[in-house]
């Protein structure tokens, strides 16, 4: 299948500091671009990669699992590490899962986390059906364009595939074991206002991760894709100032452009 115009993956190559962003579930890397580009323009190496089953059609996502998201910014993770000589991992939802995960996994290998309304449960009635409700009902309702901002909007799925829903679940209850394993610094900005992830995610992140270098930013302005919402430009500069500050050499190469 085609890649749906706009969800397209972004690379940039930039100076020796590279980051990697990964979207969220049913969504693209359109939701996460323009804060790529905002990385990538100030001299950044930068990957948002298009996880398997997004970006086409709902029926490619039913056939994958997380093990397939997961490996896709592995491989995006190991290509940073060959070129970069620090390498933070950043994530929107469910990517931010991701990112954790990596970090989890990679210790030192990654220097940093920069999450935004990261996920960490399948709430509710849902976690508990999904096992067998997925045998009888092939979808659900989509979760796209939680945002404030009047006018913007997030390409993703209008239906959420619930063989794929199981399998995240089983992957946030895998993640949930490594989070203790996460020690690296650590920049969390989530909205209070989040219709897709409560703020108990943040909390139960930022409580099990063994991270001393913790910052916790509240995006009053903003609900679930923060990073198409008021808040965006937050979101990138305080990310860019949390990278500056753990990678000193971030700002003194000058500035590059495109992708």
């Amino acid at each position: 299948m085609p890649v749906l115009p706009g969800a397209e993956p972004y690379r940039h190559e930039g100076g020796e500091v590279g980051v990697l962003l990964c979207h969220g579930f049913t969504g693209t890397p359109q939701s996460l671009r323009p804060w790529a580009q905002f990385l990538a323009d100030r001299g950044l190496t930068v990957s948002l990669p298009l996880l398997p089953g997004h970006g086409t059609r709902w029926e490619d996502l039913q056939v994958t699992g997380w093990q397939d998201w997961y490996a896709e910014v592995e491989r995006e993770l190991r290509g940073l590490l060959e070129r970069c000589t620090e390498v933070f991992v950043c994530g929107l939802s469910m990517g931010g899962a991701l990112a954790l995960r990596l970090a989890a996994t990679h210790g030192d290998e990654v220097r940093g986390v920069v999450l935004v309304n990261p996920a960490n449960k399948v709430h509710g009635l849902a976690a508990y059906a999904l096992p067998v409700a997925r045998h009888l009902v092939p979808t659900t309702p989509g979760i796209a364009s939680d945002i404030a901002l009047e006018g913007s909007k997030e390409l993703a799925y209008d239906r959420v595939p619930l063989h794929a829903a199981h399998s995240l679940r089983r992957f946030f209850q895998q993640l949930d074991r490594e989070l203790p394993q996460v020690t690296q610094p650590l920049l969390l900005l989530h909205s209070p206002q989040d219709h897709v992830v409560p703020p108990a995610d943040s909390a139960r992140i930022l409580g099990r991760v063994s991270s001393t270098d913790v910052t916790e930013t509240i995006l009053e302005q903003s609900y679930h894709v923060a990073t198409l919402d008021h808040d965006a430009d937050r979101i990138f500069e305080e990310s860019y100032a949390f990278i500056g500050r753990l990678a000193p050499s971030v700002g003194k190469e000058g500035t590059a452009t495109g992708g």
